[in-house]
C-alpha cells in the first residue's frame, strides 16, 4: 500500500496500522453516507456527489459544538513561553490562545510559512500529478484516444522513472492514470529539468518477437490488406495506429504482402519505444497535489505531533507525502486528520 506514496513510504506504515482504508470507509458509513466501490477498486459515494462528503463533516462538526470560524486567514503564530500556549492571530487583528494546534491548510503556502515561523523544515514543494505537454502537431488527430496497460519511461539524472497504466490522448499531449503517476514519481526530477524531458511509450504488451509472428501471420493470410486496415496488436487504435504509420513515413495503403522488411522493423520498433519530446506540464495548471512540505523527520507519526514544537500538530498535503491518483492522497488527509484529532483530544 505504502508504494502508492512516492513521498512518505515507510513512514506512513505506522500511521495506516492506527487508521487505515476499512476504517474510513466505516466513519463515513457510521455518519450516513453510503459508499461503493469501483471496479478500479477507488470508493464513492453512491451519489457521486462531493457535497456529500463535505456536508458529513461539516454535520458532525456542528453536532460537537465545533465552532467554525470564516474569512479570516492566519496572519502569523506565536508560542508564548510563559504558558507555552500557542497566540493565534487572525487578518482583522484579532487573536486567541489555544493550548493545541492543528495546521492542515493543504498545498496552500501560507501552510509552509506558519509552520516555518514555528521552527520547522520546509521541503521545497513542487508540482505532483499533471498531465504532459508535447508539441508534436500531428498527434492532435489522436486526440480522445485511449490505449489501456501502456508502459511509460523517463530518463532523467541517470535515473529511470516507469509506469504502467492508463494513457489518454489529449489535444495538447498526454494525460491519464499511468501518465498522473509517471509525473508523481519523478516530480522532483521534471521540476528541475524544467518539465524539459523525453518520453518512452511501449504501446503493445507483445514482444518483439511476438509482434514479428503477428506481423508475419499478416502477411501470409491478409497479404491484400491494406496496412490501414489491420493492425498487429488490438490495444493500439486505428487512429492511432494510422499516426504511428505517418510518422514512420509508411504508406498506409500499402498493403502487407508489399511490406519491406526494414519497414517492418520500424512498426515493431515504434511499438515498443516510441519516443515524445514533452516541453512541459499541462496547460491549464492542472496538479492535483504538491509533493513536498513540512519534513518528515520532524513528526511523530503516532500522533501526527511536531516533534520540535509541543502541542503542534500536522495532517494533510502540508506535510511532505504525497500519493499517485486514485484515492491515495485523500486516505493519507484521512488517516493524519483522525490520528492528530485523537491526540488533541486527549
Amino acid at each position: 500500500f505504502i508504494e502508492n506514496y512516492p513521498r512518505g513510504k515507510k513512514k506512513l506504515i505506522e500511521s495506516f496500522s492506527r487508521f487505515a482504508t476499512g476504517d474510513v470507509f466505516e466513519w463515513f458509513q457510521d455518519k450516513g453516507v453510503k459508499l461503493k466501490i469501483e471496479d478500479d477498486l477507488r470508493v464513492f459515494p453512491i451519489s457521486d456527489s462531493s457535497l456529500d462528503i463535505v456536508n458529513c463533516l461539516k454535520n458532525r462538526a456542528q453536532s460537537m459544538g465545533i465552532k467554525i470560524s470564516v474569512q479570516k486567514f492566519v496572519k502569523r503564530i506565536e508560542k508564548l513561553k510563559k504558558n507555552s500556549l500557542f497566540k493565534v492571530i487572525t487578518s482583522k487583528n484579532d487573536y486567541f490562545c489555544t493550548k493545541k494546534l492543528l495546521i492542515s491548510t493543504g498545498g496552500h503556502p501560507s501552510g509552509y510559512r506558519l509552520a516555518e515561523s514555528l521552527g520547522h523544515e520546509i521541503i521545497k514543494p513542487v508540482p505532483s500529478l499533471f498531465s504532459f505537454s508535447c508539441k508534436d502537431k500531428k498527434l492532435k488527430e489522436c486526440r480522445g484516444v485511449a490505449v489501456k496497460n501502456v508502459d511509460l519511461e523517463i530518463y532523467l539524472n541517470n535515473k529511470y522513472f516507469k509506469s504502467h497504466g492508463d494513457l489518454l490522448v489529449t489535444h495538447w499531449g498526454f494525460s491519464g492514470p499511468g501518465i498522473l503517476r509517471l509525473s508523481s514519481e519523478a516530480a522532483r526530477d521534471l521540476y528541475a529539468k524544467k518539465y524539459n524531458f523525453k518520453l518512452f511509450i511501449k504501446w503493445t504488451d507483445l514482444d518483439y518477437d511476438q509482434l514479428n509472428l503477428k506481423m508475419s501471420k499478416l502477411r501470409e493470410n491478409n497479404g491484400a490488406s491494406n496496412l490501414s486496415n489491420l493492425r498487429p496488436t488490438p490495444s493500439v487504435t486505428k487512429r492511432l495506429w494510422v499516426y504511428l504509420l505517418n510518422k514512420l513515413e509508411i504508406d498506409k495503403s500499402k498493403t502487407w504482402s508489399a511490406l519491406l522488411s526494414k519497414e517492418r522493423h520500424k512498426i515493431i520498433n515504434i511499438l515498443l519505444k516510441d519516443e515524445y519530446q514533452i516541453s512541459g506540464k499541462g496547460p491549464f495548471s492542472d496538479e492535483f497535489v504538491m509533493a513536498g512540505g513540512v519534513s518528515l523527520d520532524e513528526i511523530s507519526f503516532k500522533t501526527m505531533e511536531s516533534l520540535i514544537c509541543e502541542g503542534l500538530y500536522f495532517s494533510g498535503e502540508v506535510l511532505d507525502v504525497d500519493g499517485i491518483t486514485g484515492g491515495f492522497n485523500f486516505q493519507h488527509c484521512w488517516t493524519s486528520g483522525w490520528l492528530a484529532g485523537k491526540a488533541i483530544s486527549k
